[in-house]
């Protein structure tokens, strides 16, 4: 098959050189040769030098995404079927997979599409227009590949309802691939069990990357008293709990996700110990400090503050409030999880501002551990875009 050949300008590519995986509007000199939206391009240098083969769509910023550096590479159902064999193969290796991300769309060189496997479900999410178009190859090569090793997929529901899809120019949607099936899940992760409304719920429908994360937190709840902000569908809160601490209290300002915590709670037989509370944490954190309340472990898993380059200064205001705050409930010598899911709010920018909330607050840190999302959320070096999540354990000082 012929492919359009699209050609960048002098200077031009470095990321993709430097072992990205996408091509920008403004790298391109020309694209020759007939082609749809979606279509595989080879990719030249600007001296003809191949770079590879990616998919193209000209109505979107990131105009190209690699899919191979070999040009010679035919792309077809075998080629997905063995990328979706390479990525379930890395987490068996890696993480527990009852339930886990099967694929993490760049990290996996499936770009723009994620898979999460909760139990036997499997959720997508389609987000580039190229990939959309290979989405039945896809869906089919996980069930097939999963049952090679005799797990059974019951159903697959497709959640590609995010607004980045919108930048793509295409729809948002969301219903089954193949027979439908009762959208209420019932998962279990580090020994916690949930129910994940992977019809309704946020993204897909439970967040995956959190998962050791939230082990790391339970040695020092054990007894504690612990605030869990953001919490949710509640999962620091149990995890918190199920190391045995004495009290959590978890908030969020969402009525359904503290509804579904509140379940969450019930299942897993700790509602003496837990209890929920739905209201805005910017708000709640100065109240309870007025009223004297101090914790002896304080978790801030909030969401993303910023999306886009654009809005960091302001997200750098937030997060330094909230960790400004917390530092100030938490007791001498107790703890502090803090985190950022921003692509763009980067390490050094977040340590940055963490250590301007400590100044605030008068409070020395001790840092327990510095983590990042899990294992099956690679982080694919020098693709940039696949490391997000900055995730911090802190002991909080008085000034001695």
């Amino acid at each position: 098959m012929e492919h359009a050949v699209a050609t960048l300008k002098k200077g031009e590519g470095r990321l993709l050189k430097a072992g990205g995986m996408w091509v920008f509007d403004n790298e391109i000199e020309s694209v020759m040769g007939s082609f749809a939206q979606g279509d595989v391009v080879l990719i030249r240098d600007f001296d003809g030098y191949p770079l590879g083969k990616g998919f193209i769509n000209t109505a979107s910023k990131i105009t190209i995404r690699l899919l191979t550096r070999d040009e010679h590479k035919t792309i077809d159902d075998a080629f997905f079927k063995d990328r979706v064999r390479d990525a379930w193969n890395y987490r068996r290796l890696t993480v527990d997979t009852g339930c886990c991300r099967l694929i993490f769309g760049e990290a996996d060189f499936l770009p723009g599409f994620v898979a999460d496997k909760f139990s036997d479900i499997i959720v997508v999410q389609s987000l580039a227009l190229g990939i959309d178009r290979w989405k039945k190859v896809i869906t089919d090569a996980l069930r097939e590949v999963l049952a090679e090793d005799g797990i059974v997929i019951r159903g697959i529901y497709e959640r590609s309802d995010a607004k980045v899809r919108l930048q793509e120019g295409m729809e948002l949607y969301k219903g089954f691939i193949g027979d439908p099936f009762p959208t209420k899940v019932l998962i279990e992760e580090n020994g916690v069990r949930y129910e994940v409304d992977v019809e309704d719920g946020q993204k897909t429908g439970f967040f995956l990357d959190q998962k050791y994360n939230r082990l790391a937190i339970r040695k020092m709840c054990a007894g504690k008293k612990v605030l869990d902000c953001f919490t949710h569908t509640g999962s620091f809160a149990l995890n918190a709990a199920a190391a045995g601490a004495a009290q959590v209290l978890a908030v969020d300002a969402s009525e359904t996700a503290i509804l579904q915590a509140q379940k969450n709670a019930v299942l897993n037989d700790v509602t003496d110990r837990v209890s929920f509370l739905c209201e805005d944490v910017f708000e709640l954190l100065p109240r309870l400090q007025e009223e004297g309340e101090t914790f002896d472990v304080v978790i801030l898993d909030p969401p993303a503050f910023t999306k886009s380059r654009n809005s960091v200064k302001k997200a750098v205001k937030g997060y330094r409030e909230i960790n400004y705050r917390a530092m100030k409930l938490v007791k001498d010598g107790g703890f502090l999880a803090t985190c950022s899911c921003s692509h763009f709010m980067t390490e050094d920018l977040f340590e940055k501002t963490i250590l301007q909330a400590a100044s605030g607050a008068r409070r020395r840190l001790r840092q327990v551990e510095k983590r990042t999302q899990s294992p099956d959320h690679p982080v694919l070096w020098a693709a940039d875009e696949s490391y997000y999540l900055k995730f911090y354990i802190f002991q909080v000082l008085q000034e001695r």
